[in-house]
């Protein structure tokens, strides 16, 4: 058995290899550029800071801080790292890809590049999505709320942490349209399967958005939704490649199967 797994653990090996050795020159490169990466990132907190000055004349605008000697260091670390999955997932995905083609049929493994590009699009969507609409609505509702009283000190240590995980897990949710047309197209899963899990996946949404987002229900609202909505997408776009068939229809499948075996067995016969 144990013979049988080695070429596909070998295979495997390599693709991680390529997708980590990418992921470290992305790393360097991304430090490189860690400072603009890091305002970009700050820019959402900056504006529900200034926020606090327009809301109440008794309280100044908030601070960014750091709780450690070498905060900043390990901030530039985390901003990098993140920028880096960023910057190598198209590379990352090509390596799923390749990892899985000696499986598929010659067609199938045409699909290559559209699965790159589909799949590092919705990814930068998602991510988009997250920084551009739901950070801004989280942010501004979660720091503004009591600053009437209190001045917020934030440790930008955790701030980058928790950023880069709400982006992240928006970018991975905007992966559901891409990985349900590829299973699709294997043959995995039919608009059946998505229709009699639609339910579960409701649940699976809130409690998802519920892990990757403030505690506030107006953000996991705002992840729940998309999610619902990206998974009704998939059931129509997996229902154009790959459709439930009847019970009439697989009889019907079966027996042109049968007869065209045995118009073969008459012509070996010959």
């Amino acid at each position: 058995m144990f013979a049988e797994l080695r070429p596909h653990l070998v295979e495997l090996r390599k693709r991680l290899a390529y997708s980590a050795g990418s992921l470290v020159v992305m790393f360097f490169v991304m430090f490189y550029f860690h400072e603009p990466i890091l305002e970009w990132m700050v820019a959402p907190l900056n504006t529900a800071l200034t926020e606090i000055g327009k809301v109440s004349v008794n309280v100044a605008n908030g601070m960014v801080t750091t709780s450690q000697v070498g905060g900043a260091f390990f901030v530039a670390l985390k901003v990098s790292f993140f920028a880096a999955i960023l910057g190598a997932l198209p590379i990352i995905l090509s390596q799923v890809w390749l990892f899985i083609a000696p499986g598929l049929y010659a067609n199938e493994k045409k699909m290559l590049i559209p699965f790159v590009i589909g799949g590092s699009l919705m990814f930068f969507i998602g991510t988009a999505f997250a920084y551009y609409i739901v950070t801004p609505f989280g942010f501004d509702f979660l720091i503004t709320f009591g600053s009437f009283k209190f001045t917020p000190l934030i440790n930008i240590e955790d701030y980058v942490g928790f950023f880069s995980k709400i982006l992240f897990g928006f970018g991975v949710a905007f992966e559901l349209p891409v990985f349900a047309y590829f299973l699709a197209l294997l043959g995995l899963v039919d608009d059946k399967n998505m229709k009699d899990f639609f339910k579960y996946a409701v649940v699976l949404s809130f409690v998802l958005a519920a892990l990757l987002t403030p505690p506030d229900i107006l953000t996991q609202l705002l992840m729940a939704g998309p999610l619902i909505i990206l998974y009704s997408i998939s059931i129509y776009i997996v229902k154009m490649v790959n459709p439930a068939t009847t019970p009439e229809e697989d009889e019907e499948e079966a027996g042109t199967l049968q007869e065209e075996m045995s118009k073969l067995q008459k012509e070996l016969d010959k």
